[in-house]
């Protein structure tokens, strides 16, 4: 697998999350399909790797809810429901609120003074990120959206200050486009379908505008909830 290099235990720790995230962006790309089953050899052969760094992966995907591990078979890509999407997105709002919470409060160091879109190290790059994923939603190009939208909402929740909060919105938000990219791979255009606020998001955010944050995030949630709904019952 291009890119694996090193040795020890340096190596294999490396593997082991090179492969963790080339089998997530397989299954964010919808090339490993909900119900997909495989087992550690038939990944390690495709990788041509050795099989204790695959198991790991593999252990750590199931971990983070994107896979299921079956004692006999291996391994199979998680299928969530409808139901499971609607939990996710209001377990998704309820983090992000707490989050909007924190930045009300001034908690945080990134708002001991203005907050500003172009200034770096603050909300310059969530900046940056967001402008990528919009583009990329207007095109209807859903692996760069999904790509440049998990690290918008990574980088924009690193500047909260609690790295715990971050990572589960970041597992939270990994899982509901595992599961929406299910659905929303049976269109074939999907220019104009997506959702491209992250910069009005930002933008809002420098100006501690807090009510219409929410009111963004509120509809971004309502808007995917919808649409999942929508092509589901198509």
């Amino acid at each position: 697998m291009p890119g694996f290099s090193g040795n020890g235990a340096v190596t294999r720790s490396t593997l082991r999350q090179q492969i963790a995230d080339a089998l997530r962006d397989e299954v964010l790309a919808g090339r490993l399909q909900p119900g997909q089953e495989f087992t550690v050899k038939e990944i390690a052969e495709q990788y041509g790797v050795s099989a204790t760094p695959v198991r790991e992966a593999l252990v750590d995907l199931s971990a983070q809810g994107l896979l299921e591990a079956d004692q006999h078979r291996g391994f199979r890509v998680r299928e969530y429901s409808l139901a499971d999407f609607r939990e996710m997105i209001e377990a998704r709002g309820l983090v992000t609120d707490g989050m909007f919470q924190i930045l009300t409060a001034g908690r945080h160091e990134v708002l001991r003074e203005p907050m500003d879109p172009r200034a770096p190290a603050t909300l310059a790059g969530v900046r940056r990120r967001g402008e990528e994923a919009r583009r990329a939603a207007a095109a209807g190009d859903l692996t760069v959206l999904i790509g440049y939208d998990l690290r918008f909402w990574r980088e924009l929740g690193a500047l909260f200050g609690n790295p715990y909060l971050a990572d589960f919105l970041h597992r939270l938000r990994v899982q509901t486009w595992a599961c929406a990219v299910q659905y929303l791979r049976r269109l074939r255009d999907l220019r104009g379908v997506l959702w491209c606020g992250h910069t009005e998001l930002v933008d809002t955010l420098a100006k501690r505008d807090m009510v219409t944050a929410r009111s963004l995030v509120d509809a971004y949630n309502a808007h995917s909830l919808a649409l999942v709904d929508r092509l589901a019952a198509a």
